[in-house]
């Protein structure tokens, strides 16, 4: 599914839905060409966040987009979502892979350079799809991230790892194009489709700087 980690990611959050329905967005980002869609719920119940994921699960299906859970491996595997989206304090991702098997897309939040070093420790020999720098920029979206790696952190993962990376924090259309030249195979953005009023427009204006 490597071919899949590029361009633009749109993780979700509602509360930033502020023109349209999370439903919609998710549609009309699907319809801009967005490669990823990750289902992000912090506040929500277990059993709203799987009927979430069921829903926006159909929605994608026929734009062969897949859906990734951020955090929950339960809840992939009861929704048939696509895979998960793991941070640093989430189930170890060498579990998730034999929860949900070779064919899931695994990603994983590398926040710090100590993150990239007890990666290689665990096991030099990675099976995860990508690894996503968090966050690039100082972002509002998520107020417990560690400091900004900037564009010269995305580089210094880009010359250690073959892996796709994904580029998060604080990335909108001004910055994005500098994002892609460090090294980012894909942008994952909030704000920037969640909030747009035409979020079709916004994803096809991300994803023409590739």
């Amino acid at each position: 599914m490597q071919n899949k980690i590029q361009g633009v990611y749109l993780v979700t959050d509602r509360p930033l839905c502020i023109h349209h329905r999370l439903e919609d967005v998710v549609r009309l980002s699907a319809n801009g060409g967005v490669s990823l869609v990750q289902l992000r719920e912090k506040e929500t119940s277990s059993r709203e966040f799987l009927e979430l994921a069921i829903h926006l699960k159909k929605i994608l299906s026929p734009f062969k987009v897949p859906l990734l859970i951020n955090d929950r491996v339960d809840l992939c595997l009861a929704s048939g979502a696509d895979g998960v989206h793991l941070g640093q304090t989430d189930l170890p991702w060498f579990v998730a892979r034999k929860l949900l098997g070779d064919k899931a897309i695994i990603g994983l939040s590398i926040e710090t350079k100590e993150d990239w070093g007890n990666l290689q420790k665990e096991n030099p020999n990675l099976t995860l799809d990508y690894l996503a720098v968090s966050p690039v920029f100082d972002t509002k979206t998520k107020t417990n991230t560690k400091p900004a790696w900037g564009l010269a952190g995305v580089q210094w993962l880009r010359e250690r790892t073959t892996l796709p990376i994904v580029a998060i924090g604080g990335i909108h259309l001004d910055n994005a194009k500098d994002v892609i030249q460090a090294g980012a195979n894909s942008l994952a953005v909030v704000s920037a489709i969640c909030s747009a009023k035409d979020p079709k427009l916004a994803t096809e204006s991300l994803r023409n700087l590739f």
